[in-house]
């Protein structure tokens, strides 16, 4: 790939941070990439992985002369960083997010964006149960989608930037901000909040029947115990941001929950056998679109 970008910065060298990071640098996206991290563990972490160019111990300095700036924190956080690098950012530069909710990332960055400077949110729908700068590798965005929020940008900001993230081998696709937090809610939200419920249903049983749902999880009970083991501030950020998009899917999930209930209850084995039968339609499409 040809250079994109003479500087980029991340804040933030999570599982995502730290992917875009090494994948930018093997790629030679990027001149420069330099880092920074408020755990100054996580920086001492990324240091001995040789993660990029630079691990700054100044979130100002990291983004100093930084062409592209991705905001790679908790949703959250991101007002409170965006106000701590506002000052520091040169007139041109682009700066982006890997937030999961899209409209309180832009309620809460795009105030403090200082003139000259162009916000693009964005969300790379890619991830694994791992966190910190370890678990970052190059492949991560590799044939996974990344959606972009255009928010108004212009071609001359947007273009590059786009190239950016198919250059870390993401197909990128545009997307409305409010349909995008509609899209991920019953994607990603809900699927991780029952899953962190399942497992803690099994967290509050009685001792020896909890000891062995752990030894004898089948595939089912143990895909739910990874996702429930992702990184707990992120989630309870997006669930306290995209609140409204999540309790419209949950709705719908209890409904349809009651209708199974009701099918199970009056051994109505023709609607069960229908409903599985869709569902499993889903999964094929999902293979075929290689989101597998």
């Amino acid at each position: 790939m040809a250079l994109i970008y003479d500087k980029i910065a991340v804040i933030g060298i999570g599982l995502v941070g730290a992917s875009v990071a090494i994948a930018a640098k093997h790629k030679k996206l990027a001149g420069h990439v330099a880092s920074y991290d408020i755990n100054a563990d996580a920086r001492d972490e990324a240091r001995s992985l040789s993660i990029g160019d630079e691990i700054c111990d100044e979130i100002e300095s990291c983004v100093e002369e930084a062409d592209l700036v991705i905001l790679s924190v908790p949703v959250g956080a991101m007002a409170d960083v965006m106000i701590k690098i506002a000052g520091s950012l040169k007139q041109g530069c682009v700066i982006t997010d890997t937030g999961s909710t899209k409209s309180s990332v832009i309620k809460d960055v795009k105030p403090h964006v200082p003139a000259g400077v162009h916000f693009i949110p964005s969300h790379p729908m890619a991830g694994t149960e791992f966190s910190g700068p370890s678990a970052g590798f190059a492949r991560l965005f590799e044939g996974r989608f990344w959606l972009i929020i255009p928010d108004g940008a212009a071609p001359e900001q947007l273009v590059p930037f786009t190239q950016f993230l198919q250059g870390l081998g993401a197909t990128t696709e545009e997307m409305d901000a409010k349909y995008h937090d509609r899209v991920v809610a019953i994607t990603s939200h809900l699927p991780h909040l029952i899953a962190y419920t399942i497992v803690g249903t099994a967290v509050d049983l009685e001792s020896d029947l909890k000891n062995d749902v752990i030894r004898f999880s089948a595939s089912g009970f143990r895909d739910f115990t990874r996702i429930a083991a992702s990184d707990p501030v992120m989630w309870r950020d997006v669930f306290m941001n995209n609140d409204e998009a999540v309790l419209e899917m949950l709705q719908r999930f209890n409904e349809d929950l009651s209708y199974l209930q009701r099918a199970i209850r009056w051994k109505e084995a023709d609607k069960l056998f229908d409903l599985f039968t869709r569902t499993r339609d889903i999964r094929k499409s999902i293979i075929e679109a290689g989101q597998d």
